[in-house]
């Protein structure tokens, strides 16, 4: 389960190699899970597909088989937070949220020159942060950009009621790459990961054309119209 959980989807091939087991063996172990309702396959996207056939199955765990991993004291979390919310407000819960995700990301420098490397090095670094405080983060990359993938998340349940929680990550996201970051799906909406697209390359900023305007216009010297020949009347 701890494999389905960090590198999932995965494929049952994909899972014997890494555990040294036949992918025959690993499928019942998959049914199971199934069966239980704690595990659940999909067809491989086309993109995904390595060589001829009908397209693998990819597993990953549900809301049930993450629930198995444990979700320590989340009535007492809750509880916690509402209480908080009656006496401060929604801004004690957002500055409770802001620290929280200080303390992940505590010694982590904001990231200096903006490079593709430089970027994708911090995003691992703000992943193994997390991984650390047991969200189970990876990160991997995707066209012009870079997913941390949190496959894991120890306060989903709480953070269900309490969006504040989500939304300090995505600004400490921000904040430590200097760049625009976008929630591309969480654990506390039903997803499978937490997970966050960060772009490698920085838009270029257009510089405006300037127009000419009544001043310039006033500015401009006069022409001279030639002479028609005929005098004045």
């Amino acid at each position: 389960m701890q494999l389905l959980l960090e590198q999932g989807p995965i494929t049952a091939t994909a899972i014997g190699e890494r555990l040294g087991l036949s992918p025959a063996g690993v499928r019942r172990h998959l049914d199971a899970l199934i069966e239980s309702g704690e595990a659940q396959a999909a067809r491989s996207a086309r993109w995904q597909q390595q060589g001829r056939g009908r397209p693998a199955k990819q597993y990953q765990l549900t809301a049930a088989g993450r629930g198995r991993l444990g979700h320590t004291y989340d009535d007492l979390a809750g509880a916690a937070m509402r209480q908080l919310r009656e006496i401060g407000g929604e801004s004690a819960i957002t500055e409770f949220a802001r620290k929280r995700v200080g303390t992940i990301v505590a010694g982590i420098e904001a990231l200096g020159p903006h490079t593709p490397e430089t970027t994708a090095e911090k995003a691992h670094e703000i992943a193994e942060a997390f991984t650390d405080a047991g969200f189970a983060a990876s990160t991997r990359k995707v066209g012009a950009g870079v997913q941390i993938c949190q496959h894991h998340c120890p306060v989903s349940h709480v953070a269900e009621e309490f969006p504040e929680l989500c939304a300090a990550e995505l600004d400490a996201f921000r904040e430590l790459l200097g760049t625009h970051v976008q929630r591309l799906a969480t654990i506390a909406n039903g997803d499978c990961a937490c997970t966050t697209h960060v772009p490698l390359f920085l838009p270029t900023p257009e510089i405006p054309t300037p127009e000419p305007n009544e001043t310039d216009a006033a500015a401009q010297p006069a022409v001279a119209r030639p002479n028609s020949g005929r005098s004045a009347q």
